[in-house]
């Protein structure tokens, strides 16, 4: 238990890291990398919603303090932390036959995995701009920096557990 924990801590210590790095980029004008959310992901599937949604609020908040953005990754990642077990049931319909409730490429297969994880990446790419942009008035933009970064985001997450995975395999 206290192996899990101070594994969880670690991670959100190296992906807060990781974003304020990422915070300073922009490919082509619209694709930013958000890899902090892979810690809202990684939560055990079984773990209360409400320390889900603590811990989400803690993760946004720590990114809004070094990015200066009011609040507004923290509102994001409370409604995607909210969302996380009705969009996992949309794709596993029973969370007890998981050996592992850690959701995975490992413990879920690459199919519903891959399904999970752009699902949620694009629900809070979908919630943080459209609380940045807060009108319809540039909405093709919006519409492309939505799309352009769920893509970006997607692929480095999946990197990222790719590389957890293999280590894993190794112990």
């Amino acid at each position: 238990m206290i192996k899990t924990i101070l594994q969880f801590l670690l991670l959100f210590i190296i992906l807060t890291l990781l974003q304020v790095v990422c915070n300073h980029i922009c490919i082509f004008g619209v694709a930013i990398p958000i890899v902090y959310i892979y810690f809202l992901i990684r939560l055990p599937i079984n773990l209360s919603v409400n320390w889900c949604m603590t811990l989400a609020f803690l993760l946004g908040l720590t990114i809004d303090i070094f990015s200066n953005t009011q609040g507004m990754n923290a509102l994001a990642c409370v409604v995607t932390a909210a969302l996380r077990r009705p969009v996992f049931s949309l794709y596993f319909a029973r969370e007890d036959d998981l050996a592992n409730p850690i959701p995975s490429i490992q413990t879920l297969g690459f199919g519903i995995y891959i399904k999970y994880l752009l699902s949620m990446v694009l629900i809070f790419c979908i919630l943080l701009f459209a609380i940045q942009a807060f009108t319809l008035h540039n909405l093709q933009v919006t519409m492309m920096r939505i799309a352009a970064s769920t893509i970006l985001s997607t692929l480095l997450i999946f990197g990222i557990d790719s590389l957890d995975t293999k280590r894993e395999k190794r112990l």
